[in-house]
């Protein structure tokens, strides 16, 4: 019998992320292309996303995000960039799965 493997919550591996003090997530710039800068809430809206970026120009600029990778509650209050892969949503404007965030402020 084959003993299960560690593994971590993670589906990137060492090599394709990287861990900074300011920055986590995944290299990938293929799957996780689109970006977007604001300060990010804890909150979905409806039930899509577990967080919320909150940028300039209002409610409609708004982007929902979701995360397998990176867990978003350590970044809340705090300005960041986040680079992710835009989901279809129900009801909001733009939901995000976020593979990468990059601390700004």
């Amino acid at each position: 019998k084959k003993s299960p493997s560690a593994t971590s919550n993670s589906t990137v591996s060492a090599k394709d992320a990287v861990n900074t003090p300011n920055e986590v997530g995944s290299k990938d710039t293929k799957t996780f292309r689109d970006t977007a800068t604001g300060v990010l809430e804890a909150g979905g809206n409806n039930g899509e996303g577990t967080h919320k970026l909150t940028r300039p120009g209002g409610v409609s600029q708004t982007a929902y995000l979701v995360s397998s990778i990176i867990d978003l509650d350590q970044y809340v209050g705090k300005k960041v960039e986040v680079w992710g892969e835009t989901l279809k949503a129900k009801r909001v404007g733009w939901l995000m799965d976020v593979g990468r965030l990059k601390i700004l402020d």
